[in-house]
């Protein structure tokens, strides 16, 4: 990469990360923002629906805090008030609370029940959904940091319930030589704290964030090789249509974008269609009389609107011959009605010739057309060839000695599907043919 395109990929890859980013953060938010405000209702409506349920004012104070908090990060995250910390803070706030549920709420209304029962009867496995939730982020950082609070916030609150307690039993108090009194004494006695039971949950769930860590991180990776992949997919296109523009300023824009996009030259193909020759008439005095700036400009702009005439009928300018031009039909692009489609070519440019003070003739003649590319490895050019060409060239010229400006072929009056628009114009001898051809020219010339 260019330093261009290398800053360009950092720039679009910062931007797009942090959009994904933030879209992950809402999504786990807003499910950690709707999980709160369920709880909160049912909290709160518990005692219409048992009676015995005493809802006490903290815990609804805390569940109506928590939800608060959910949602003011919610209308924060993407604004100018966001900050980086802010998602560290959240779920610190979360995995602590979580954690310091097991303390606080009591795990029966007896006062000899000790709340080491509440790590037994339910578990740390509370924990991991926040840990995944945390890779909606894509970010590894605060997967690490949200497994690091969970553990720390997990043996916090072990170490705060077994500190209360006269006396604990653990998987040390079991002798060697155990018998099934001894594991029943020790295993299912109230006071059985299990610390070797929080040593392998916290190794586990540190191990399972560590390992969600590499998955984003990784994740990560792909995202930014999918960025560059992007960028240089759009850099290539712009390249290829800036060589296309500048290219089809030299050859017809279709057969540019065709070229740019196959390696390879274009193989000759040979389809029926029809070629239309134009040339200005009386160029020669109109040059001679300009300056040449002038006679430059005042061109240009008649074959602009002029090729547009052609493109707006399915044709084809092949190439420009001095103060005309060669279009094709049918070939190499499909035309449905070539005939017709180069006889309302024909009239188009009579228009556009009267608007800017010219006057034009127009051979049309319809045949077999050949087009490829023809040259040497190193340069080649886009052509077409056929009878049908030199016809059409051989009636422009004929027109001047007809005096009319429009010349067609019998076979293209044959084909065009509109013969009402021709009129005979009788038998004359063209350059190069033996017999004399058949000619038409057009009903009215506008």
């Amino acid at each position: 990469m260019t330093p261009t395109d290398t800053d360009q990929f950092a720039a679009e890859s910062t931007a797009r990360l942090i959009r994904a980013e933030q879209k992950g953060l809402r999504l786990a938010i807003a499910c950690r923002t709707v999980v709160t405000g369920l709880a909160f209702a049912w909290y709160v409506g518990a005692p219409f629906l048992f009676s015995e349920f005493e809802p006490r004012l903290a815990a609804i104070v805390v569940l109506l805090i928590f939800t608060g908090v959910g949602v003011a990060h919610l209308a924060v995250i993407g604004t100018r008030f966001d900050r980086w910390w802010m998602k560290y803070a959240v779920y610190t706030l979360d995995t602590l609370s979580i954690c310091a549920l097991f303390v606080l709420i009591p795990i029966s209304r007896a006062d000899d029940v000790p709340q080491i029962i509440a790590f037994r009867a339910y578990g740390i496995y509370y924990l991991f959904p926040m840990v995944a939730i945390c890779c909606l982020s894509l970010s590894w950082r605060l997967v690490i940091w949200t497994g690091a609070m969970c553990i720390i916030g997990w043996w916090g609150a072990f170490l705060w319930v077994i500190s209360g307690m006269e006396e604990t039993l653990s998987w040390a108090d079991i002798p060697p030589d155990a018998t099934r009194g001894d594991y029943e004494r020790v295993f299912l006695s109230i006071d059985f704290i299990g610390r070797g039971n929080r040593i392998e949950e916290t190794a586990m769930l540190m191990f399972a964030a560590l390992a969600l860590a590499v998955a984003v991180y990784r994740a990560r990776g792909v995202f930014f090789a999918q960025v560059a992949s992007d960028i240089e997919w759009h850099r290539e296109r712009t390249a290829r249509e800036k060589v296309s523009a500048l290219f089809g300023k030299y050859v017809p824009a279709e057969i540019a974008k065709k070229l740019i996009s196959n390696d390879g030259p274009m193989r000759p193909q040979r389809t029926p269609g029809t070629a239309l020759v134009m040339d200005i008439a009386g160029f020669t005095e109109f040059s001679a009389a300009h300056p040449p700036e002038h006679v430059i400009g005042t061109l240009d702009a008649f074959l602009a609107d002029a090729t547009d005439d052609v493109s707006a009928l399915g044709g084809i300018v092949m190439s420009y011959l001095g103060d005309g031009f060669l279009v094709t039909f049918n070939a190499p692009i499909a035309v449905e009605d070539p005939g017709r489609a180069a006889i309302l070519t024909a009239q188009a440019l009579l228009r556009t010739a009267r608007r800017h003070n010219f006057s034009v003739r127009v051979g049309i003649a319809s045949g077999d057309l050949v087009t490829g590319t023809i040259g040497s490895s190193e340069r080649q050019s886009f052509t077409v060839y056929g009878d049908a060409v030199n016809l059409a060239a051989r009636l422009e010229s004929r027109c001047k000695d007809l005096c009319v400006s429009v010349l067609v072929d019998q076979q293209t009056q044959k084909t065009c599907g509109i013969p009402e628009m021709l009129e005979a114009a009788g038998q004359h001898s063209i350059d190069g043919l033996a017999e004399d051809v058949a000619v038409f020219r057009l009903s009215a010339e506008v």
